[in-house]
């Protein structure tokens, strides 16, 4: 599937402020970048950086004062089948690569270790997939997607409670289940085919049988049309852009698009 991307972010900014972005898709077997441009107005020189797990690429610049306008433009070609979780299995944990190891563990916004018994007394019997599986279908039975109605300090347990958020939450919460029983899982930020609205969108991906699988507990868009840009423990670590100082949205567009 080849998919057009253009992201445009216009910010305000009443002093030079450091900036760091990631926005741009990543190179990764299953998406190729066929072309791709990034301009920033208003900006300082840019210093490109491999992104965590040696996943995508972030860029750091710093604003002049007034507008700085962001765009990013990218055809990358897409070829990835849904995972069927059903058939996965739960990897060794002695077996897990060093880079795999850290997302086991609970973060700021994914409070795993206080989840241990509600997955145990609510999902037992069930491991590997078809335990990833049944706890994606439950954050998608249980919860609201609602718009504002969480912010940026709206962890996993906090969600649980509410039992309503967006895609971020959505992504959270189920990263949290699933570390929960010791099965790898992170965020992910990527451009996606058909979501409504058109936005940057959080998933997951979950480590069974040796390698990584998306899984969006949201159902808003299809993962065979999704294109990584960042991933991470949790949002902290795959912010689309993150100020050093105070900015003013003055406006944002995401546009994903079929081409073949």
């Amino acid at each position: 599937m080849r998919l057009s991307i253009e992201a445009v972010l216009d910010y305000a900014f009443s002093e030079p402020t450091d900036v760091l972005l990631a926005v741009e898709a990543a190179q990764l077997p299953d998406q190729q970048i066929i072309e791709q441009s990034h301009i920033i107005d208003n900006a300082g020189p840019l210093t490109n950086l491999v992104g965590g797990s040696a996943i995508g690429r972030r860029t750091w610049t710093r604003s002049g004062v007034g507008q700085m306008v962001s765009r990013y433009r990218s055809v990358v070609d897409v070829e990835r089948a849904a995972p069927d979780l059903g058939s996965l299995s739960r990897s060794p944990l002695p077996s897990l690569p060093r880079d795999v190891l850290p997302f086991i563990w609970p973060s700021r916004y994914c409070e795993a270790d206080r989840f241990g018994s509600f997955v145990s007394g609510h999902f037992s019997g069930l491991d590997g997939g078809p335990l990833v599986q049944a706890l994606s279908d439950w954050v998608r039975e249980n919860l609201q997607y609602v718009p504002g109605s969480s912010n940026a300090n709206t962890t996993a347990a906090d969600t649980f409670v509410a039992q309503q958020g967006v895609c971020r939450d959505y992504a959270h919460l189920t990263a949290a289940l699933v570390r929960s029983r010791d099965i790898p899982a992170r965020l992910v930020s990527v451009y996606a085919l058909d979501l409504d609205p058109p936005d940057f969108h959080a998933v997951v991906e979950v480590w069974l049988d040796g390698a990584w699988h998306i899984v969006d507990s949201t159902g808003m868009a299809p993962v065979e049309g999704m294109a990584r840009i960042a991933v991470g423990r949790d949002a902290t670590d795959i912010a689309f852009m993150t100020v050093f100082g105070t900015a003013t949205m003055n406006c944002q567009s995401i546009q994903v698009t079929r081409l073949d």
